[in-house]
């Protein structure tokens, strides 16, 4: 099998606590799944077809990679260090918040690991023609969010206006994704309601073209597909029929020439 020339990036479906930390967090199941890209690394992990596939355990709640360094508490509670989730609830009992001594070693632990094998990819990308960070995102935008109480799209492909990759290169992915996933052209938006977190924009068109790719949570956390009082999914194929539309998208993309 011939792989695709291209790096997936999937830094917010992990779940993974440090033992050292548990005590400390004060999130539900469902908060920490609320906070995450539940399922994301089994939508977008196309194994060995792809030459590079990035994703962490780490969950996003206790150290964000797709945060600036410079994005730390109180100043930023939704920074690289959170204080809260995107939905507002506290991470960490009263005084039980990490110091700056635990803030060093999750960033040496977890974060600059990630980074690092992103960075020493794109020093000699001969083999990777496009890179992807791929998320998921709540059907309708949540209190934090500029869209509040506004319903989403199905999925929305960022290139920071035009800065990480060039308009013929997004719009040929939006349509190859249309036709694999079955949307319409109005399900899948750009740069609305994102246009590329920190991942995309600091190393997008640095000798690769970057695309953020964010697919509506309602696409398979609905409960058609997701029972949330136990957290499991009520269709066993749901989650393997997305990784296969999406890489079908991308088979479409790279089968002609761009």
């Amino acid at each position: 099998m011939n792989k695709l020339p291209i790096l997936i990036s999937i830094p917010h479906g992990g779940h993974f606590i440090p033992e050292s930390l548990k005590k400390n967090v004060m999130l539900s199941s469902v908060d920490l799944l609320d906070d995450s890209d539940a399922f994301t690394q089994d939508i977008y992990d196309i194994g060995n077809h792809a030459e590079h596939v990035f994703k962490a355990d780490i969950a996003r709640a206790i150290i964000d990679l797709n945060r600036s360094l410079d994005q730390l508490p109180p100043k930023f509670p939704d920074g690289v260090i959170k204080s809260h989730t995107c939905y507002g609830k506290q991470i960490y009992q009263k005084g039980m918040e990490p110091d700056q001594n635990l803030i060093n070693q999750l960033i040496q632990s977890y974060y600059l690991p990630y980074h690092d094998q992103i960075k020493k990819t794109l020093i000699n990308p001969n083999k990777i023609a496009l890179a992807l960070d791929c998320h998921s995102m709540a059907a309708i935008g949540p209190e934090i969010a500029k869209d509040k109480g506004e319903k989403r799209p199905l999925m929305c492909l960022g290139n920071a206006w035009g800065k990480t990759c060039s308009e013929q290169l997004i719009t040929k992915l939006s349509d190859c994704f249309c036709r694999s996933f079955g949307f319409q052209p109005h399900d899948i938006k750009i740069n609305k309601p994102f246009a590329g977190g920190y991942i995309t924009q600091t190393y997008g068109n640095i000798n690769v073209p970057w695309i953020q790719v964010e697919m509506s949570r309602a696409l398979y956390l609905s409960p058609k597909y997701f029972d949330r009082r136990t957290l499991q999914m009520k269709d066993s194929k749901r989650l393997q029929n997305l990784n296969q539309m999406f890489q079908d998208g991308l088979d479409q993309f790279f089968s002609s020439e761009f």
